[in-house]
């Protein structure tokens, strides 16, 4: 009986193991994106199962405290931009212009520099429920500064770890949280 044949009638040929059976003997593989994991602490291939963001940082996995998704995070920046563009046009630069795009910038540095520092929180992140912190202590002037200088380069912020932290976050010590 030829090999295509056994398998046909259910039967695998001496010193075969079934497809099935093979399958079923290899690791499940993790997707992609979890292999991949950060690029800053190399890839996830080991992932313990159940593992959510913000465990190795000793955070919950939900409700407050728990880290922020990006989607609010990205909210957030989004209003915090608008806002400062508003700003901008009130008075009365335009926003498109090399002087307004220069002072939506600033009026967002000073934004992020002066409601983090004393109350931990800019209006969109407050719109969406979350705050910024420091762990293992509280978030001191020093952190705001590092992380404000850094969010304004832009591509420390679109660098994340498996956690979803940006660069700007790790290299300042602090973590976008809800509230």
């Amino acid at each position: 009986m030829t090999d295509q044949s056994a398998a046909a009638k259910g039967r695998t040929a001496p010193g075969r193991v079934p497809a099935q059976d093979e399958a079923a003997r290899r690791p499940a593989t993790p997707s992609a994106r979890a292999a991949l994991g950060g690029w800053m602490e190399g890839p996830n291939l080991h992932a313990e199962d159940g593992a959510y963001r913000g465990e190795r940082l000793g955070l919950p996995e939900t409700g407050s405290g728990s880290l922020a998704t990006q989607g609010r995070r990205l909210g957030a920046l989004l209003i915090d931009w608008a806002i400062a563009a508003l700003i901008v046009e009130g008075f009365g630069w335009h926003a498109t212009s090399s002087q307004g795009q220069w002072g939506v910038l600033a009026i967002f540095a000073a934004e992020h520099l002066v409601l983090l520092s004393t109350l931990g929180y800019t209006i969109g992140k407050r719109v969406f429920g979350l705050r910024v912190g420091k762990l293992g202590g509280p978030l001191t002037p020093l952190n705001v500064v590092a992380r404000t200088v850094l969010l304004m380069l832009v591509i420390p912020a679109v660098i994340w770890d498996r956690d979803g932290r940006g660069l700007h976050d790790r290299l300042s010590g602090t973590v976008e949280l809800r509230r």
